[in-house]
């Protein structure tokens, strides 16, 4: 027998268990089980207007003062007797009720309707790492992890589908939820959470 192969075979199986206590201390440093995900900051109260968004702006009776507009990055928008506007942090309809009145000044009685024809980036789920079309979404209510995973054509052959996460902002500042994909398709519906606008879906590659 090799007595020198036994230091070896020690130092191996030190080093092996310094890198699991590493990767254990890792995966319990930060990342929060599905169940106990905490909701968003945004998506709670209806559709939030986001810069980047495009809004289709109806001023009834008045189509000169209609428009198609962006929301510009200072979350801002100017139509026609409205300068300098706040669009972003307000629902559709409360952007409706601050325009007309504004244009109440200048209408009698006046009625507006606000369509976001077009989602920016503030209000789309991101899709990124081993899918087979990553891309971004946009965002609807009631939208789920599972939905998400359909609508990018599910995992491609290098993902490691029970390593995804979910990256989000909330109240206590950015969070990254743990989210078994490989599970979910396989039927464990626990893992099948809401997502919310500004989430970043991460499917990680498997390790070789």
């Amino acid at each position: 027998m090799d007595i020198s192969a036994k230091p070896a075979t020690a130092m191996r199986a030190a080093v092996l268990a310094a890198l699991l206590l590493l990767v254990a201390a890792c995966g319990s440093g930060g990342t929060i089980r599905p169940e106990n995900c905490p909701i968003a900051t945004t998506g709670l109260d209806g559709y939030v207007i986001g810069p980047g968004d495009i809004l289709n702006i109806v001023v009834w009776r008045n189509e000169e003062l209609s428009t198609e507009i962006p929301v510009r990055p200072d979350g801002r928008i100017s139509t026609p007797l409205i300068d300098d506007m706040v669009a972003s942090g307000k629902t559709p309809s409360q952007l409706s009720a601050d325009m007309e009145e504004v244009l109440g000044e200048f209408l009698r009685t006046p009625e507006v309707s606000v369509i976001v024809t077009q989602q920016g980036a503030t209000n789309q789920i991101q899709v990124v790492g081993e899918v087979n079309s990553p891309q971004a979404l946009s965002y609807r209510e009631g939208l789920r992890v599972l939905d998400v995973i359909v609508s990018v054509g599910g995992l491609n052959e290098f993902a490691a589908g029970n390593r995804s996460r979910v990256i989000r902002e909330s109240e206590n500042g950015q969070v990254e939820c743990q989210v078994k994909v490989k599970a979910l398709l396989d039927g464990d519906m626990s893992q099948n959470i809401l997502v919310f606008p500004g989430d970043v879906l991460v499917i990680p590659e498997t390790r070789l």
